[in-house]
């Protein structure tokens, strides 16, 4: 369907999406590929980020098989350069003083890797060139200034007096989201009062594309989490995750200084580091709302949901989001509108089974491994035993898979 722009100052459009991000992005591009008019609104303009490869780039994501290919299907998988994705094809799992790693492999399950670790920004500009040869209509540059949601449809007025009228309003606009304020939605928000360091590094020993993930905890008894990803040409990205005071210590060292504790935490697995570029860091929340639909105002992405980055599902949540909810628009009766309430339900229904899922995982974990009660750690351990089992290592590698 085609947007119609009458006056000069009017958009309607079928969807509007508030948010230019991976996620909205992404929903611009498959909404568009399923025969809705769509627009997309940022206050920034994501195509002045700087695209260059002459560093890495600190923010690293891991993405799930199953994504990868509707990132394929969508036609973003092949705008990449490949040469800079990093295949994951096993994980290495350690916890507490526990010497010998729960080790998980894609060859358990006769897959061919348990994901896809990429950099930000060169996803986003995959996802930005695709959006422009599909034509797809933006807004960039653009702040918005009120929304007015209805039962039947939702005006967005934006700071250049651009106003959009449209059946359905995607909020995509992170975790803090203006679109979610604006509509009331509730929130209930904990902080981890923990921050992840992120950083790059090229090590002295081949990573063999394998992940690997400490739990620990710091001197004062606190959690902290190591991850190492696995990236091209034999560099690692990490995600420190440890109490904000900790973080606060460690980001005032010297670049040397730092990476001799990244190794030490690792054990030195992989010999001598080199960092790469510099560090990066953001605070730790988990962050949800009982209501991911109201009138025809719907979240996706950080809008709706926030997690530990533990299990490196955020955007892959986010992208689960979209494909769902482009599914059940495509399927709606020819007599349905797109903001049909039994069909939003179906999308409510969808992705709270799904986000409970992993917030339980994700927040277990975090919370298994942050007690010190001798009961707990001695189950803990217990557990940690039994997960090497063949049988249920085959399980959590399907459940990695299939995510």
């Amino acid at each position: 369907m085609s947007i119609k722009t009458s006056p000069p100052s009017k958009v309607i459009a079928d969807i509007a999406i508030v948010g230019a991000g991976l996620v909205g992005l992404a929903a611009a591009v498959a909404l568009h590929q399923a025969g809705f008019s769509v627009v997309l609104v940022d206050s920034k303009n994501p195509s002045k980020t700087d695209f260059s490869e002459d560093a890495w780039d600190a923010r690293i994501y891991a993405i799930s098989p199953k994504n990868v290919d509707w990132l394929r299907y969508l036609g973003v998988w092949p705008r990449m350069n490949q040469k800079r994705i990093g295949q994951m094809q096993a994980m290495e799992i350690f916890a507490d003083d526990e010497k010998s790693p729960l080790k998980l492999s894609a060859s358990d399950v006769n897959a061919e890797d348990l994901g896809a670790i990429v950099e930000s920004k060169a996803l986003m500009q995959a996802l930005l060139t695709q959006v422009n040869t599909l034509a797809i209509k933006t807004l960039f540059d653009a702040s918005c200034e009120k929304v007015v949601s209805a039962p039947q449809n939702v005006k967005l007025l934006l700071s250049n007096q651009i106003a959009i009228d449209c059946q359905l309003l995607l909020a995509a606009d992170s975790s803090q989201s203006w679109v979610r304020k604006q509509v009331n939605f509730p929130v209930q928000k904990k902080s981890y009062e923990q921050t992840a360091i992120v950083a790059n590094f090229r090590v002295e020993k081949p990573h063999g594309n394998i992940a690997r993930q400490w739990f620990s905890s710091d001197l004062e008894g606190k959690n902290s989490i190591l991850a190492w990803l696995p990236l091209p040409d034999n560099m690692i990205s990490i995600v420190w995750s440890v109490s904000t005071k900790q973080a606060d210590s460690l980001l005032k060292l010297s670049g040397c200084d730092f990476t001799e504790r990244v190794k030490e935490a690792g054990g030195n697995l992989l010999g001598g580091f080199k960092l790469q570029g510099s560090l990066a860091a953001f605070p730790l929340n988990l962050q949800k709302t009982n209501n991911l639909v109201q009138d025809c105002v719907v979240l996706i992405g950080d809008a709706a949901h926030q997690v530990h980055p533990m299990a490196g599902q955020g955007v892959n949540l986010g992208f689960r989001d979209v494909v769902d909810l482009v599914e059940i628009l495509k399927n709606k009766h020819a007599f349905q509108s797109l903001n049909d309430a039994n069909l939003l339900r179906q999308y409510v229904r969808i992705r709270k089974a799904d986000n409970f899922k992993m917030m339980l995982l994700t927040d277990g974990l975090y919370q298994l491994f942050e007690s010190q009660n001798r009961v707990v750690k001695l189950a803990r351990c217990w557990g940690f035993s039994q997960t090497k089992h063949q049988a249920v290592k085959k399980l959590l590698v399907a459940n990695a898979v299939a995510l």
